[in-house]
């Protein structure tokens, strides 16, 4: 498996916590980052909400897309 490395930012008191989690189920900080982005990942596919606000920035970008190419 291929990964990515990414740089992310946490409160002091968030990335503490996240360390308690990771301490106590005996796994890396990276393996329940990981999963806790996934469960979020996952979570936005099933909201109806988030699909509408994807639509809407779909539909802005081909908007300008178009306008960037002169096909107005």
């Amino acid at each position: 498996m291929t990964t990515k490395n990414i740089l992310l930012r946490l409160d002091p008191d968030l990335a503490e916590r996240l360390q308690t989690v990771a301490s106590v189920e005996g796994r890396s900080v990276s393996d329940v980052a990981r999963e806790a982005i996934a469960a979020l990942v996952d979570q936005r596919r099933r909201d109806d909400r988030f699909s509408q606000l994807l639509e809407e920035n779909l539909a802005r970008h081909e908007e300008s897309l178009r306008r960037l190419r002169g096909d107005d």
